[in-house]
């Protein structure tokens, strides 16, 4: 039985249900600083063997086999390395990293530890995203030439229990507009298995919806992503107003794209693709179907939460010495990178930037002191901006409206 850890109560407590369903693993110790989250863990798993701890060392020295890291997502490349060279394997959340300096590093300590690290980048496993792997690695939809992976969300109704009402939670302070690009292009580059070479980045502007969050950073980003072969990916997520995701491929030989949410017939569910039936034949050949049979038309799960599982149910199998789909520490900064590299074409008035292959070893000592990022805790005095067009000032009552939701949905008044 693997024995499993979790850093960060929140998104990793929904982690435990998938975990036990294996039938192969358990978790056995929770970790998070804020007390609410810790309490609210407890409660609803009372009577399970789990110890919980608020101290991130004394959890460290838990009897357990690996350990989710699903705290803050521009804290995860410190604890994932601290839990690497422990002797832990990791299983660590979106985003692997938040500069140069820290993915050098990340790629070291998985190298030097010789555990296993592999990235949670749930959306990878979404129905219409295994299809499109599926069939461009079987060879029917030829070779790769363009892509697009969209991933909207409109986080206002539950900015409250997202942010906690901290005006420098990471939310607010850190994100900025090309961020968490991993849910929108790390499906299309795993599909195609092929390496981003080069981005150019978009910032979309501040909005109202902005201002009433406390977010202080564009509504929405955009990465144009040329890849090694020559194809290019269109990447947009952000927190446009309506709740969208889609992914779509053309290769030389056909095209597959999930359906649209609007259209309500089964969203990433369903796809449609349109092969060529015989060499050089272009002829229109077009089906639909639901990924998983149509078993999926009254699915109780959502996609979501399938992709959860099959994400954990992969990384379990990986330590059990089973043959396991999982996305390694290089796959998981192919698909970061961008979305930073991105950032600084943004900064620089749109140019292109060049994505490094951090698998080449000479390569890394490039960009090894490189602390570049939005958190001044760790770049100093190389700080960037989270928005590019102005300095944002928000008033302290947006956060103190904030906290004050954050807490009456917890019904914990007076903590």
């Amino acid at each position: 039985m693997v024995k499993i850890g979790i850093f960060g109560a929140r998104r990793g407590g929904s982690m435990i249900e998938h975990c036990n369903m294996t039938g192969k693993a358990k978790v056995v110790a929770v970790c998070d600083g804020d007390d609410i989250a810790l309490e609210n863990m407890k409660n609803k798993h009372a009577g399970e063997c789990i110890a919980y701890y608020a101290d991130f060392d004394s959890f460290l020295t838990h009897d357990m086999d690996a350990v989710v890291i699903a705290n803050s997502a521009h804290e995860h490349a410190p604890y994932s390395i601290r839990c690497l060279d422990a002797g832990k394997h990791v299983l660590g959340e979106v985003v692997p990293c938040q500069n140069m300096r820290e993915a050098v590093e990340l790629v070291e300590a998985v190298e030097r530890s010789g555990k296993l690290y592999a990235y949670a980048e749930n959306y990878c496993y979404m129905p219409a995203a295994r299809e499109m792997k599926k069939l461009y690695m079987s060879g029917k939809l030829g070779e790769f030439e363009y892509g697009e992976g969209e991933y909207l969300h409109n986080t206002e109704y539950d900015w409250p229990n997202l942010t906690y009402g901290q005006r420098d939670h990471w939310r607010n302070a850190i994100l900025y507009a090309t961020f968490y690009c991993t849910h929108s292009l790390g499906p299309v580059l795993r599909a195609t298995g092929l390496k981003p070479v080069e981005v150019t980045g978009f910032e979309l502007p501040y909005t109202d919806r902005c201002a009433r969050m406390g977010r202080r950073s564009g509504i929405a980003g955009m990465e144009i992503v040329t890849l090694e072969n020559g194809g290019i990916v269109r990447s947009i997520h952000g927190a446009l107003d309506k709740y969208s995701v889609m992914y779509r491929m053309y290769g030389s030989r056909g095209r597959i794209e999930s359906a649209q949410d609007d259209a309500r017939v089964g969203g990433v569910r369903r796809v449609y693709v349109n092969l060529d039936r015989d060499e050089g034949d272009p002829s229109d050949s077009p089906e639909t179907y639901l990924v998983d049979g149509e078993e999926n038309a009254k699915v109780t799960a959502n996609p979501h939460e399938d992709s959860d599982r099959l994400l954990i149910q992969n990384f379990i199998d990986a330590l059990s010495g089973e043959r396991a789909d999982i996305i390694d520490v290089y796959e998981a900064l192919d698909m970061f990178l961008p979305g930073l590299f991105a950032w600084f074409s943004v900064l620089d008035g749109g140019k292109p930037k060049r994505i490094p292959d951090l698998r080449d070893k000479a390569e890394r000592d490039k960009w090894r002191d490189d602390v570049r990022c939005t958190d001044k805790k760790v770049a100093g005095d190389r700080v960037l901006p989270s928005y590019n067009r102005s300095v944002i000032e928000v008033p302290d009552a947006i956060y103190d409206n904030i906290r004050r939701k954050y807490l009456e949905n917890n019904k914990e008044k007076g903590k």
